[in-house]
């Protein structure tokens, strides 16, 4: 909570009783005090900055809570690659690559799309409900995903699809925002390394399946993972909590939604950017492992792709932040996304070998999952929250992000499906049609990028649509 500091009161006058003038007017017993007693009800309030510990066993101790959650939770959306491939090869052999690929999409949908309303419960309600909440669902989905049956879509869709997505979309934002209760110097690095958890699991866990399913069998490997996310939660549980004043007020789409940005061009472009860019974003993170199988990649190199593409998420969560706070947002966003581009084109489409294949998924897994110390779990997205911040009034900033990310949602969840549908048949056409749409949609985003870098920002944009406005009014010249 923010308090008033009073400034000094000068020798001269004297310190009354109450805050406001009307109060310090009845005060006045003396009639030659009225003028000083104005005087100081008149001046400016100085408010002093929030005190954040930025250290100590408490903040570090959440920061290990809030690294083990997003470990068990966002880990399991980054390893999805692993199960769409055993999905498909043997659990689900039945099911169209469409309907699999769903499961995961939903997962991703619930993150975004439920990430304004949780914000908004964080700030009334603070850690004490999700974080527990989160983790029984969490939890719960994986255990019941290990009890999924041959051919049954519909059991693997409830257990991962809804309650692990509803887990890890509870979850997640709390996990990341609570750092702002506990740092402010080190908050990029408290943000930086809570969000490495999910990077570290997508690394291990891939890894974990891979190794146990051959052995124990997929229901007792999975469970192997939902016992070490039983404890990581638990840890999650019992040490994240949040420190600052809350405001409960009224929860609703409302509140956490704002669409008066679309009456900016750049948040526009913006929005049309994050749409194309997430459309796509999860395709290779969902695919390469199959497209590896298809090239007929040993076993040993294919089986360990996705743990690559989550590995370079690890030493690249935070430069992208720092580059970005220094030279601006889209001089940062727009590179990454060209690059990304590039390599879908250049690596991916011509990709025959295994080199070729290491490489291209070692690129894009840096320069499409670079992070940034934010709210999101991509750097795509996190680097589009922070140039919306930079377009948008304070006061409104939240709202305005949460019309974003619903569009966000909407494109994750349909572009994975999307991709599984282009490879109805695991083929070179249907790869190569897959790989290209991929390309085109990235490279839309990137122009719709730069489109909005080149809108003028601010008042100047609105004095020239004024100009262009009385040009053609009648009567002008």
């Amino acid at each position: 909570m923010v308090h008033p500091r009073k400034q000094d009161t000068p020798s001269h006058e004297k310190e009354l009783p109450g805050a406001e003038v009307g109060e310090l007017v009845h005060a006045v017993q003396d009639p030659a005090d009225f003028a000083a007693a104005v005087r100081i009800a008149s001046r400016p309030v100085v408010l002093e900055e929030e005190y954040v510990p930025d250290g100590g066993m408490g903040a570090w101790t959440v920061l290990l809570g809030s690294t083990s959650a997003l470990f068990a939770s966002a880990g399991m959306i980054n390893s999805y690659g692993t199960f769409q491939d055993y999905y498909e090869s043997t659990l689900l052999p039945s099911s169209a690559s469409a309907t699999i690929s769903l499961i995961g999409s939903l997962q991703v949908f619930l993150l975004y799309g439920a990430g304004p309303i949780t914000g908004r419960i964080f700030d009334a309600y603070g850690t004490k409900v999700l974080v527990p909440v989160g983790s029984f669902l969490s939890v719960l989905g994986v255990m019941m995903l290990s009890l999924a049956q041959k051919d049954q879509v519909y059991q693997v869709f409830l257990s991962q699809g809804i309650c692990l997505g509803l887990g890890i979309a509870i979850l997640f934002n709390p996990c990341v925002a609570v750092m702002s209760h506990w740092f402010r110097r080190k908050r990029a690095l408290a943000m930086g390394i809570a969000l490495s958890g999910g990077a570290l699991s997508g690394v291990l866990y891939p890894i974990i399946l891979q190794r146990l399913i051959p052995s124990i069998g997929f229901p007792w490997a999975v469970r192997v993972i939902g016992f070490i996310n039983l404890t990581c939660l638990s840890v999650a549980c019992l040490t994240v909590r949040s420190r600052l004043p809350l405001s409960p007020g009224y929860i609703s789409w409302r509140s956490a939604v704002d669409l008066r940005g679309f009456k900016d061009p750049r948040y526009v472009l913006a929005t049309t950017a994050g749409f194309l860019l997430f459309y796509v974003l999860f395709i290779p993170y969902f695919y390469i492992q199959i497209y590896a199988n298809f090239r007929q990649v040993p076993p040993n190199i294919s089986n360990v792709l996705v743990s690559i593409l989550n590995a370079l998420n690890i030493p690249s969560r935070i430069l992208p932040g720092l580059l970005a706070d220094r030279y601006g947002c889209l001089a940062v966003f727009i590179p990454i996304t060209a690059f990304a581009t590039i390599s879908v084109f250049a690596l991916w489409l011509p990709s025959h070998t295994p080199g070729t294949i290491i490489a291209f998924t070692a690129l894009y897994g840096l320069f499409s999952v670079i992070h940034r110390a934010s709210h999101s779990p991509r750097a795509f997205v996190s680097l589009l929250a922070a140039y919306i911040a930079s377009i948008t009034p304070r006061e409104v900033y939240g709202a305005r992000l949460g019309s974003v990310y619903i569009f966000v949602a909407i494109s994750t969840l349909a572009g994975a499906p999307t991709g599984g549908a282009l490879l109805a048949t695991v083929d070179e056409t249907h790869f190569r049609t897959l790989i290209i749409f991929s390309g085109v949609l990235l490279a839309g985003g990137t122009l719709a990028l730069c489109g909005a870098a080149s809108v003028p920002e601010g008042a100047r944009w609105k004095r020239l649509r004024s100009a262009q406005s009385s040009q053609h009014a009648p009567g002008s010249a």
